[in-house]
């Protein structure tokens, strides 16, 4: 049966503009760099070939010979004194923290060079994020300070302490006030730190301030049942979850814990089993977490409200006033049928907002109270410790400020200077205050406003700790010396406040012998072998809400109406990017964003039709003004989905002083952001005028095309329950093939792969996690623009559309479609499929790449010679070529060619150099390290041993690499599911990667 879906990758593909068309018809997808290779500017190597290659001019001889040029020599120096711990070639592995995310530093003769998860860390802490794998750059950062900063000259440490232990002296004396203003602390260790420090010096107060914050849910538990707490929300025990805009795969709180929860009731093992959690998403703009839902209705923030207020009806078959969607009769009649779903899965649902918005969020904890979810998908009693910022305490700081009431201030991993709502207010706030010190370890915004820059540690080179749930305790330790001459935040302040123990590493231990071990019955020393240690959780209580709602919905109410003029603006966090903190590490950069597929730059995302509306097409650049007289200008994207009569902006772009990766990328969109009610809101209305200008925004999604081939396969649960292979085509004979190769015979291991569909939510943390591990190069925004982002593994977002029964499944058809509102969308890994019958491999004339003897495509680098004919021939366009020596060319210094990013790379895996094909080897350095270790053991591979980068970075588990021979291991498993089908299988290229059928939860309910 003809699929009544179409799927394509961009509004180029699916409007056949004529710029996609031209592309397409090209032999390569990127342009010939003819004048730039001729050139060679900035190239720090000499070739005595250059005149006559201009002469001759750029032919097939001039890309050949650009893989030819004669080798570097350096010379080695062997230890002196070896230590003890470290053998040559052999990695170290440490425990320790990010984020609150428990990982695995591993270290090559002392140096760290890749974040892995800890195995230790619990059920739900699979894989680490985009942010974890990519932190290890910033241990190598070029644009930290090399020594501390008093009135912008540079100094010694003793000096530092004299001058501010002078200055902390004259405040005490002054009766004036101290103010430490951090983000959220959750380290016991840290906020023992703060105590003592304000014992020395009482008239200090501590004040939490987060650029993005979660007061809302806060004040609202406070509100509520008396408990001013982020709840545990356990995904994983919710049949059905209602989200208001929270993106909670994404950005909302813990998006990698929470997709390990949601993808666990989701997966094969779940579908199995017959079971499959069911998810409405109710959002503005498309998240990662909308393209996930089963079900997703676009609204507008001025509807947000009013909707929640008609689920609590429906719910309590209360009448509060305003629950009326005059304008989206579509969401008003979907949320009273899901009003009854929950009430038949009581205590097996949850309902989520991501506002934040004191009214709102009571609102919910209404909701939520009705239909039984305390104790069950919400923990109080078990709460979140990594948000703790208050909003109304941070305005109250700067207007204290501002009345020259504080004399000291003290800025510890925050820069309000950047990301407070009013910068200019802080400024001149800031300038009253004597001593202002920051914990930096860059001149950033914030810290160039300072006297003191006593530069802070990166994690990897410090002690410490941090408790992100009741009960459960990790370890930060060092994993290599300080890059640079930093001290840690906490030893400073120790130190200035002539603590007894000024070692913080003998601080953080005495603390946990003293608070922490005797409760769990473990060692100092079992703690560094494991990283996390839990005691007994509580029992997670049962909460009823009792509280009158007239005046919350009242307040609800009003806000709404507020929003309900101009255009609507809601300003979130990019999953790269996130709040800004990490602008300047080049993975994160050059990382697509989940949905849009843009790197290195934000933008204003429009609907179809509300762009129309205005006159705008893609990348025009329009002027975006608010009524607070703050104006950026941005380009257009196109977002299918977005609410009509609305934008969004991402927030985390536009730094000025954060590095050279990281300054002048994209437009600040904080002052966006305004003080309502008490906490900070992230709705506004803006006017949008054009400027006439024109900005190409750097996208991957459309730079390769499939041609309208069958490439995403799905089906629905219903359909799923009743045939385990709707929609996989496993159905009946399939097309005859014919073989023209000989069979590779494949004796010892037969190395595959399976992924889940379902279970991959587009996060990217595997393509980081393969940048880092096999040294693949950070080429820049305008490189991604002529389509040479070098990604081994890309991820494919494909959207979709369904036109009631019809059939949509030629172009002519769907080129008449007006509503963009009911798109649906998928998201496929996509790298080399290792083939049996390879077709780049016939093509090669120099053999460089070819086919082993345990199934896998391989590439011999130093036979390569650059003809491409083997990406020309790859009907998944996953091979990348190397125009420039991308590692050793000044061209391309502001991301990772310099002596220290240098540090991170993989010694195990060649740095490519110019005129080289690349992709996806199966991480076979992998491979081939965990046979070494089973035969220095004496014993078989097991399954389990050898993990791909891309797998073990992967929160949701969605890729399963194993040996196809064993009958028993895990991906033999998974590709015997009638789910699984091969990409292409058609062409008779014999892949070695199977993919999983997307299989989505839909009923009554319909987009």
């Amino acid at each position: 049966m003809e699929s009544n879906k179409k799927y394509w990758k961009g509004l180029e593909e699916y409007k056949k503009t004529p710029d996609f068309v031209e592309n397409n018809k090209n032999e390569f997808a990127e342009p010939l760099p003819i004048e730039d290779v001729l050139n060679e500017a900035g190239l720090s190597t000499v070739t005595p070939r250059r005149d006559f290659l201009k002469a001759l001019g750029f032919g097939l001889g001039a890309v050949t010979l650009a893989a030819c040029q004669p080798a570097p020599v350096h010379k080695s120096v062997p230890y002196l004194i070896k230590p003890e711990e470290v053998v040559p070639g052999i990695p170290n592995y440490y425990v320790s923290t990010y984020n609150g995310q428990s990982v695995l530093v591993k270290t090559r003769e002392g140096r760290p060079i890749k974040i892995e998860p800890n195995p230790n860390a619990g059920q739900f802490e699979l894989g680490t994020d985009a942010q974890a794998q990519a932190s290890v750059l910033d241990l190598y950062d070029v644009s930290k300070l090399k020594t501390p900063i008093v009135k912008n000259e540079e100094t010694t440490w003793t000096k530092v302490d004299e001058f501010v232990k002078g200055e902390l002296t004259k405040a005490q004396a002054s009766g004036k006030k101290i103010r430490i203003v951090s983000s959220s602390v959750d380290s016991p260790s840290t906020k023992s730190v703060i105590a003592d420090f304000i014992t020395a010096y009482p008239a200090t107060k501590h004040v939490q301030y987060d650029a993005v914050s979660y007061t809302g849910i806060l004040k609202a538990n406070e509100n509520s049942f008396g408990k001013a707490v982020v709840p545990k929300y356990n995904f994983d025990k919710a049949d059905l979850i209602v989200s208001f805009g929270a993106d909670f795969l994404g950005t909302w709180i813990s998006g990698k814990e929470f997709t390990s929860q949601y993808i666990s009731n989701r997966n094969a093992k779940s579908l199995v089993n017959g079971k499959m959690s069911r998810h409405f998403q109710f959002e503005t703009g498309m998240s990662i977490t909308g393209t996930n839902a089963d079900t997703r209705l676009p609204i507008k923030p001025s509807e947000e409200g009013p909707a929640l207020i008609t689920l609590y009806n429906a719910v309590t078959g209360s009448s509060l006033p305003g629950g009326v969607l005059p304008n989206n009769t579509t969401a008003e009649k979907a949320i009273k049928l899901i009003g009854k779903e929950l009430v038949q899965n009581a205590g097996k649902s949850l309902v989520v907002s991501g506002s934040n918005d004191v009214s709102t969020q009571i609102l919910v904890n209404a909701i939520n109270s009705s239909i039984g979810s305390y104790g069950t998908t919400i923990d109080l009693d078990n709460h979140n410790a990594r948000y703790a910022g208050n909003d109304a305490e941070f305005a109250e700081f700067i207007k204290e400020m501002d009345r020259g009431e504080v004399s000291a201030v003290f800025f510890l991993n925050v820069n309000p200077a950047y990301d407070a709502i009013n910068t200019k207010a802080f400024e001149a706030a800031l300038a009253k205050v004597a001593l202002k010190v920051s914990f930096s370890d860059r001149k950033d915004e914030t810290s160039t406003l300072c006297d003191v820059i006593a530069t802070n540690l990166n994690y990897l080179e410090s002690w410490g700790d941090a408790n992100t749930y009741q009960g459960t305790y990790s370890i930060i330790q060092p994993t290599i010396n300080p890059v640079f001459n930093a001290r840690q935040a906490e030893q400073s302040l120790l130190i200035w406040s002539n603590a007894p123990v000024q070692d913080y590493y003998q601080y953080v231990r005495n603390n946990w012998d003293k608070n922490i071990l005797p409760a769990t019955g473990k060692t100092w020393n079992d703690l560094l072998q494991v990283g996390v240690l839990t005691t007994p959780s509580k029992t997670a209580g049962t909460y009823t809400f009792s509280l009158a709602l007239d005046a919350v919905a009242q307040s609800v109410l009003n806000s709404s109406k507020a929003l309900a003029k101009d255009v609507e603006l809601q300003v979130y966090e990019s999953v790269p990017m996130r709040n800004g903190r990490y602008a300047n590490n080049a993975f994160l950069q050059e990382l697509p964003d989940p949905v849009s597929k843009v790197t290195w730059d934000n933008y204003i995302a429009l609907g179809q039709k509300f762009a129309e509306q205005l006159g705008f097409k893609e990348f025009d650049v329009v002027s975006v003004k608010a009524a607070n007289g703050y104006t950026i200008e941005l380009p257009v994207l196109i977002q299918p989905g977005q609410a009509n009569g609305t934008a969004s902006i991402a927030l985390g772009y536009g730094r000025t002083k954060a590095g050279k990766a990281g300054d002048n990328v994209g437009k600040n969109a904080y002052p966006f952001v305004n003080f309502v009610n008490g906490t900070q809101q992230y709705a506004t209305t803006v006017s949008l005028s054009k400027t006439g200008a024109f900005y190409e925004l750097a996208q991957t999604q459309t730079h390769y095309s499939f041609e309208g081939r069958n490439i995403i396969r799905e089906a629905t649960f219903a359909e799923y329950v009743k045939d385990p292979a709707a929609g996989s085509g496993n159905h009946g004979a399939k097309h005859k093939t014919y073989d023209l190769w000989d069979a590779y015979e494949t004796p010892m291991n037969n190395w595959v792969m399976a992924i889940d569909l379902n279970a991959c939510t587009g996060c990217g943390s595997c393509i980081v996690a393969c940048n880092v591990e096999n040294n693949i190069p950070v080429v820049g925004r305008d490189e991604v623009r002529k389509r040479r982002e070098m990604h081994w593994i890309r991820i494919d977002r494909y959207y979709s559309i369904e036109e009631g029964d019809k059939s949509i499944s030629k172009e002519k058809e769907i080129e008449h479609l007006e509503n963009l509102d009911r798109v649906t969308v998928v998201h496929q890994p996509m790298l080399c499929q290792h083939c049996d019958h390879a077709p780049c491999e016939t093509v090669c004339p120099v053999l460089a790449t070819v086919h082993s003897s345990d199934g896998l495509n391989q590439m011999a680098y130093n036979r390569c010679v650059g003809t491409r004919y083997c990406a020309n021939n790859c009907p998944y366009k996953v091979r990348r070529f190397n125009w420039f020596n991308y590692w050793n060319d000044s061209r391309f210094d502001n991301y990772l060619n310099n002596e220290f990013t240098h540090l991170v790379l993989n010694p195990d895996v060649t740095a490519r150099s110019r005129g080289v094909m690349e992709k996806c080897s199966m991480c076979i350095q992998r491979i081939q390290s965990g046979k070494l270790a089973a035969k220095l053991e004496k014993r078989p591979l097991k399954d389990g041993d050898i993990q791909m980068a891309c797998q073990q970075a992967c929160p949701a588990n969605a890729i399963v690499f194993g040996d196809g021979n064993d009958p028993e291991s895990e991906v033999s498993k998974a590709l015997r599911s009638q789910r699984t089908y091969y990409v292409l299988e058609e062409i008779n290229v014999q892949p070695g990667i199977g993919y999983m059928t997307k299989i989505r939860n839909t009923g009554t309910v319909q987009a």
